[in-house]
């Protein structure tokens, strides 16, 4: 059944007049009657009947005049519904995001819910491989991940940032005097690290790799806070990024600069040649204002 048949014929119920039908729908009078005898021929029975000048109902017309008022009621709704969402009064995000950069987003997710309270955000807090396959599966529409050379070439990528690696040692001998330290000697310290769904693991693994190392594996785990007390109860070096590191109680560890210089990077990413709610649209397009530089390196 066509929506605009069953406009047309509610419509001239509520007139009494198939003219001022016509006159109320601004189209013409035969177009009225075209689309009323087609819906009667569609439904295989009378719909109205004339009885001097007035138009009657038949049984079956009352039924679908009571049901009509209903859906066109409905339909209304979803296109009121509809033109919320595209103009982004109304809506849901998918969203994931590491643990550790929580508090790097807050700002951000507080603009985003002050331009678009409408919006309700479903956070994923995953590692970054997790949250690739999240992403790959259409589980969320949008995560925030570190950016390795293995990123899914089937997902669009937006960097955003970056922050260098460092070392979490205690505040302690031998490291109060140094400065920094080269990544072949953490070679011969035992290492505390992210887990293996961490896109920041598979970083460390690779460097680790190219330098010939074979880590000593102390600890794995997915909180940052863990694995610096593990490396403050001196159990092992932890590798973090810099803005975690500004975290951590300065009066008990020391966070040492990786060299040669290990960055962790960031981005968004995306399903590729799949749709995108708006609601996704808009968090990207919020990303590049917020991050104005690491946007326009887009592949």
């Amino acid at each position: 059944m066509d929506i605009r048949s069953l406009r047309y014929f509610v419509e001239v119920v509520k007139q009494q007049s198939f003219t001022r039908a016509a006159d109320a729908l601004f189209v013409t009078q035969p177009t009225i009657s075209k689309m009323l005898k087609q819906l009667e021929d569609e439904l295989d029975r009378p719909l109205l009947m004339r009885e001097g000048r007035k138009l009657l109902l038949t049984d079956s017309g009352q039924a679908v005049y009571q049901r009509g008022l209903a859906i066109l009621d409905e339909f209304r709704q979803l296109e009121s519904e509809l033109e919320d969402i595209g103009s982004l009064k109304k809506g849901r995000l998918r969203l994931g995001i590491p643990p550790m950069v929580g508090t790097q987003m807050a700002d951000l997710i507080s603009s985003f819910r002050r331009r678009y309270p409408g919006i309700e955000l479903l956070i994923a807090e995953f590692g970054g491989l997790t949250v690739q396959q999240a992403v790959l599966s259409g589980e969320l529409d949008v995560a925030l991940t570190a950016l390795t050379a293995e990123t899914e070439t089937t997902l669009n990528v937006l960097p955003l940032f970056s922050h260098p690696l460092c070392a979490v040692v205690p505040r302690a001998a031998p490291w109060l005097d140094r400065t920094g330290i080269a990544l072949a000697e953490l070679g011969d310290w035992p290492v505390l690290i992210y887990n293996e769904d961490f896109a920041l693991h598979r970083h460390l693994m690779r460097a680790f790799q190219a330098e010939g190392i074979n880590p000593q594996i102390a600890v794995r785990s997915g909180q940052w806070d863990f694995l610096a007390a593990m490396a403050e109860a001196g159990i092992g070096i932890a590798i973090l990024p810099e803005p975690i590191c500004q975290r951590l109680d300065k009066s008990r560890l020391l966070w040492l600069p990786v060299t040669p210089p290990m960055m962790w990077q960031l981005g968004l990413i995306w399903r590729q040649g799949i749709y995108l709610p708006h609601s996704a649209q808009a968090w990207i397009e919020a990303c590049r204002r917020h991050w104005p530089q690491g946007g326009a390196l887009e592949r």
